[in-house]
């Protein structure tokens, strides 16, 4: 007997995948397709593409571009013509010239598919253009962790900066009542994510109230202003180490008396994570009993940090804090989400991937438990996800794409981890893109 969540499933699932867009016919996009394809198939050259982008913003000119990527291109074994080409063009000073010049176009063309802007103004183009097309969107500022208090207060002004540029802005777009309410009431068009890690330098596992404490004093003034501009302010969560302090700032600062009639905010839930379920029981019992109104978003995302939490849990001779199987990471992150939608209304479950049985299902299971479409958001990366939100947005579900804004520097991080992303063995975009049947896309971990 089929169950009536995984046969709910199935027909939901079938139905975005039949909305999904057709075969590109942009010749740019047919060429990031096939780079990606050959970059999948190919670990030696997949590795040095990677150490090339991440290497570009430190060379200094064309012929240290090209001598760079030539120089990591040398170690693959078997190179396919393009790169073979190319590799006979870096014996001349004129062919590293054009080398350079074309792999620096490249990798900025790589970076703009990412990365929706330098800055905030810089995007509103591209974030009305979503907007008028069926997606709500979700302002990240690119930064890793600082080192330094300056660091902080520049990445601060540039959160306050994005909130106002956005509250200016987003007046003037069209109406669009899915995106904009559920059945809770109103659903902010300005969203904003920020990073605590970028907010102090200071946060530390070994003392987290100090570091609590420093970004604490900048972080409030970035949700008082998203009150004053009925914004949404989302934390985003990072490496295991600073999570619990995380946590623990953002339930203080939003049940302190001057926060609890907003703004809306959120948290991030990392299914990777062995302790999750944990987690988000802390988190829906602090729903539960706080004052702070509106309810708490939670955004339950895979994870970006796998290999990072496995590689130095290894060297310490620990047990990895994360999923090793992504099987076992999928079956968790379906469980949280049935817990999620159980945790309504005290929290707004916000669904992020890029998986379609993971989406199908989120909207499967809200439905079994009484919920509307509209309180369900269904949530993907720029560049990543552009296609499933289309597919979801001509069925009518809330989608939200989250846009990093950065410069180059600040986008090296990001852009290498989602270029890992779109080209590992085992994604959904990878089986995809070969073609792998919806029943197969579909299947249960």
């Amino acid at each position: 007997m089929v169950c009536p969540v995984e046969d709910e499933l199935h027909r939901v699932g079938r139905s975005i995948h039949a909305a999904f867009p057709g075969p590109t016919r942009h010749p740019l996009k047919a060429l990031d397709i096939k780079a990606m394809e050959m970059a999948a198939q190919d670990q030696e050259l997949r590795a040095a593409l990677f150490r090339f982008v991440d290497v570009t913003p430190a060379c200094n000119n064309l012929d240290d571009l090209a001598r760079h990527l030539t120089a990591y291109l040398d170690e693959v074994g078997q190179r396919p013509p393009p790169i073979e080409a190319a590799m006979r063009m870096s014996s001349s000073k004129a062919g590293r010239a054009a080398l350079g010049a074309a792999a620096a176009a490249g990798v900025r063309h790589m970076a703009h598919r990412f990365i929706v802007g330098e800055t905030p103004r810089a995007a509103l183009r591209s974030l009305r253009h979503l907007w008028e097309h069926g997606a709500a969107v979700s302002l990240d500022l690119l930064g890793e962790a600082t080192v330094t208090q300056p660091e902080a207060d520049r990445y601060a002004a540039r959160c306050l900066d994005a909130l106002e540029t956005m509250a200016e802005a987003t007046p003037r777009w069209p109406e669009r009542p899915v995106l904009e309410h559920d059945s809770l009431g109103v659903v902010p068009r300005v969203n904003v994510s920020v990073k605590v890690s970028a907010l102090s330098p200071l946060l530390r596992p070994e003392a987290p109230e100090v570091g609590r404490d420093d970004a604490a004093r900048r972080m409030r003034p970035l949700l008082l202003r998203a009150r004053e501009l009925g914004a949404h302010l989302h934390i985003d969560m990072e490496s295991v180490d600073t999570l619990e302090a995380t946590m623990q700032l953002v339930f203080d600062l939003l049940d302190e008396p001057e926060l609890r009639d907003g703004p809306s905010a959120g948290v991030v839930l990392q299914a990777y994570l062995r302790e999750s379920p944990e987690q988000l029981e802390q988190v829906i019992e602090w729903a539960r009993s706080t004052e702070h109104r509106p309810p708490l978003v939670v955004r339950l995302v895979k994870g970006a940090y796998w290999d990072h939490e496995v590689v130095e849990a290894r060297q310490h001779g620990w047990t990895p804090p994360v999923f090793e199987s992504k099987a076992d990471s999928d079956r968790n992150f379906e469980q949280l989400t049935r817990r999620l939608l159980e945790g309504w209304p005290h929290v707004r479950p916000a669904i992020a991937s890029h998986n379609l049985r993971s989406v199908a299902h989120a909207v499967a299971a809200a439905r079994a438990a009484g919920r509307d479409d509209r309180d369900l958001e269904l949530q993907v990366l720029r560049g990543l996800g552009d296609d499933l939100a289309a597919a979801l947005a001509d069925q009518g579900m809330r989608v939200r794409i989250y846009c990093p804004v950065g410069d180059m520097v600040a986008g090296m991080a990001y852009l290498v981890r989602r270029l890992l992303e779109n080209t590992a063995n085992e994604s959904f975009l990878s089986d995809l893109q070969r073609g792998v049947p919806v029943e197969q896309l579909l299947a249960a971990p």
